[in-house]
């Protein structure tokens, strides 16, 4: 949560500012919830045809399912803080938005059934493997693209829309066991082939799509 901590922080930061702001400028703050998790949002525009954007997201998710072929329980951490620059057009709700993300998206993966396991095309016992814990992170900056839409009703309140993609990169994937096949080096080969096979997985979440609805006040 110390990103949203942040995001928090900058919001009212602009709250403040939006204070002193002259009659021709803008400031709203407001809630999110989507795909990147729930977030806290601020902006700001300076200009007819630009804002500036301050936010941050965070959420955690519990699953159990298959990951190249063996059966994790899977917590996926959304943690991320932005800073994006919207393209407005006069006498319309669309926007279109350029920024990035301080990203801290993580997968956290572990299988302690004792079972037996194909680890990299070899079968191998329970006993032998122990536990196996696998992390997945990204690029620690994320750039993003994305449409959205802001319509306003009862004077100060509104609801915004974002479609978008937010590049993550390619995935950073760690994979190890604590059984006593662990020193092994022929097990360690393998475990290196099923390290690979989950990477080649992870890499379908370079693009995470985003679709975010938020509340927004305006001052």
């Amino acid at each position: 949560m110390g990103m949203l901590r942040c995001a928090s922080a900058a919001l009212l930061a602009m709250l403040l500012a939006g204070g002193a702001a002259h009659a021709d400028q803008e400031f709203s703050a407001g809630l999110k919830a989507g795909t990147l998790g729930l977030g806290v949002e601020a902006s700001w525009k300076p200009l007819k045809y630009l804002d500036l954007r301050v936010g941050g997201n965070a959420f955690t998710y519990n699953d159990d399912g298959a990951q190249a072929g063996i059966d994790y329980e899977q917590e996926l951490t959304l943690e991320s803080f932005y800073a994006t620059a919207n393209i407005l057009f006069n006498n319309s709700p669309m926007r279109l938005t350029l920024g990035g993300y301080a990203n801290g998206n993580e997968l956290y993966m572990v299988n302690d059934s004792m079972q037996d396991q194909d680890i990299g095309g070899v079968v191998y016992s329970g006993a032998g493997i122990g536990t196996l814990t696998s992390t997945t992170t990204f690029t620690d900056f994320s750039p993003y693209f994305g449409i959205g839409y802001d319509f306003d009703f009862k004077k100060r309140f509104g609801i915004s829309v974002d479609f978008g993609v937010l590049w993550q990169g390619d995935p950073v994937v760690t994979l190890v066991a604590d059984g006593a096949l662990s020193v092994d080096p022929g097990f360690q080969a393998a475990l290196e082939a099923e390290r690979q096979e989950l990477e080649e997985e992870m890499s379908n979440f370079k693009a995470w799509p985003v679709l975010q609805v938020g509340i927004v006040y305006r001052f």
